[in-house]
C-alpha cells in the first residue's frame, strides 16, 4: 500500500479486532478508531442482552464508521467493525471509497476459546453462532486480504502488513 488508505480490520466477535487494529495502525503509521465505539447504547444493550442485532440496529452504528472513515480518506486510518455482511461492507463502501478490509479468520473453536477468556466485553460466547452465520467472506471483486488468526497478536499483525503491501494499488 503507497498510499494512504483507511482499513476496515472486519470479523466475528473474538477475532480479535481490538488487538489487531491498533496494531496494525501503530504499523502503518494512522490513527486506530475502535468500531464498538460507535455503537449507540441500545445496541450495546441488546448484544449484552445476549440478543443479536438486526440490519435495522446496524445501519446507524455503520454511517457513523462510514463518516469516521470519509473523514479519513487521503489521511489513512485503521477501524474496527464486523462488517459481517456484504452489504455491510457496501454501506461502508459507499461512505468512503477506497476503503480495504483485513479480514481476520480462524476456527470457530480458537474464536470461542479466545471469548471465554476476555473479561469485560459485552458481547457473549452465546451470540458466536450468529455471527459465523450472518458472515459472508469478501468475495474476489472487495479490496481486501484475509488473515488467519492463529499465532500471537504480532504475528497475526505482520500476516495483516503483508498481505496489504501485496494488494495491488487501486485504479483512480
Amino acid at each position: 500500500m503507497r498510499t494512504p488508505h483507511v482499513v476496515v480490520v472486519m470479523g466475528v466477535a473474538g477475532t480479535g479486532k481490538t488487538t489487531i487494529g491498533p496494531l496494525l495502525a501503530a504499523r502503518l503509521g494512522v490513527p486506530y478508531a475502535e468500531g464498538d465505539d460507535f455503537h449507540p447504547a441500545a445496541n450495546i444493550a441488546k448484544m449484552s442482552a445476549g440478543t443479536p442485532l438486526t440490519d435495522d440496529d446496524r445501519w446507524p452504528w455503520l454511517d457513523a464508521i462510514g463518516a469516521w472513515a470519509q473523514g479519513r480518506a487521503g489521511l489513512g486510518g485503521v477501524v474496527s467493525s464486523s462488517a459481517l455482511k456484504r452489504a455491510y461492507r457496501d454501506r461502508l463502501r459507499a461512505a468512503a471509497p477506497g476503503l480495504v478490509f483485513v479480514h481476520l479468520t480462524g476456527s470457530r473453536e480458537l474464536i470461542e476459546d479466545r471469548m471465554s477468556q476476555r473479561q469485560g466485553h459485552f458481547m457473549p460466547t452465546a451470540l458466536l453462532d450468529s455471527q459465523f452465520a450472518t458472515l459472508q467472506p469478501l468475495e474476489p471483486d472487495e479490496a481486501g486480504v484475509a488473515v488467519d488468526v492463529a499465532g500471537s497478536p504480532e504475528e497475526i499483525t505482520e500476516r495483516a502488513v503483508r498481505a496489504l503491501k501485496a494488494l495491488p494499488e487501486p485504479t483512480r
